[in-house]
């Protein structure tokens, strides 16, 4: 596998209307295409971006098996654009009546990986099945890359055992609240600069039913430095990035090489 160390990643930030995958993948599509005019060759797109976020009542008819739907159709954006995506939609799961929402890294051969949301955010957790905590890194010709969705912004020690099994990009499909938009802002550059990576962060913006979202998708570089943002519109980050400058960073902040492990201990060996 030839690594390429530079190049355009993009996030893609848009609202949703509920329960209408056609119309929303036709939104998600003119992003995409908008994306890959700007050069992207790596792009986000929000939490559940097909379905919506509060569809709550209908998440068992939503849910598709993956691949599927949804990710065979941004197989196809794949092959069309060259570009490699990652989103998170809900998933089926084999026990009939079980929801997971999972997120995907596909490129033009189908599905490169997956990772169930393991932290669930309030009513979630009667939603959807958590994950196992497992964290698996991806290793990819963009970069090797880890996934987290929106409320595992909040935990360090995720984020923190992707960057010790080796990611140099953490991608956070979102649909991030804007009553914790100060939470977004500051977890975001937290997580890059103590783990000395490239956050990806593409959230909703919009309303369902009573929930708000903060928008504010972003780029952010190992040494926390915003690369590019949005506030509260639909649009697209773009932004070059250079996986060098992960091993600058940590050499500058070597956090990773400082680390004592041990600490962990008490707080369960599964987590580092």
């Amino acid at each position: 596998m030839t690594k390429v160390k530079n190049y355009k990643v993009a996030t893609i930030q848009m609202d949703c209307e509920l329960g209408n995958t056609e119309e929303n993948i036709k939104t998600a599509e003119i992003y995409i295409n908008k994306a890959y005019k700007m050069g992207a060759k790596l792009v986000i797109l929000p939490e559940l971006f097909n379905t919506g976020y509060r569809v709550e009542e209908d998440d068992s008819s939503l849910a598709e098996k993956i691949p599927g739907k949804t990710t065979n159709w941004l197989q196809q954006q794949s092959q069309n654009t060259n570009m490699m995506f990652i989103t998170a939609i809900m998933e089926c799961g084999e026990i009939n009546g079980l929801v997971y929402d999972t997120a995907v890294i596909i490129d033009e051969n189908g599905i490169v990986g997956s990772y169930k949301k393991s932290y669930l955010w309030d009513q979630e957790k009667i939603r959807f099945t958590p994950g196992n905590n497992d964290f698996p890194v991806f290793k990819t010709d963009l970069g090797n890359i880890g996934l987290q969705i929106c409320y595992e912004l909040g935990f360090p020690e995720p984020s923190r055992k992707l960057a010790l099994n080796g990611a140099d990009i953490i991608a956070f499909p979102s649909a991030f609240g804007k009553a914790r938009t100060y939470v977004w802002d500051i977890a975001n550059s937290s997580r890059a600069i103590e783990n000395g990576v490239f956050t990806l962060s593409a959230n909703r913006i919009g309303q369902d039913k009573d929930t708000q979202f903060a928008g504010h998708s972003k780029i952010v570089s190992p040494s926390g430095k915003i690369l590019d943002e949005l506030a509260d519109s639909e649009g697209i980050t773009i932004a070059d990035i250079n996986l060098d400058e992960v091993t600058e960073q940590r050499k500058k902040l070597p956090y990773l090489r400082d680390l004592d492990k041990s600490l962990y201990n008490n707080i369960g060996k599964q987590i580092i």
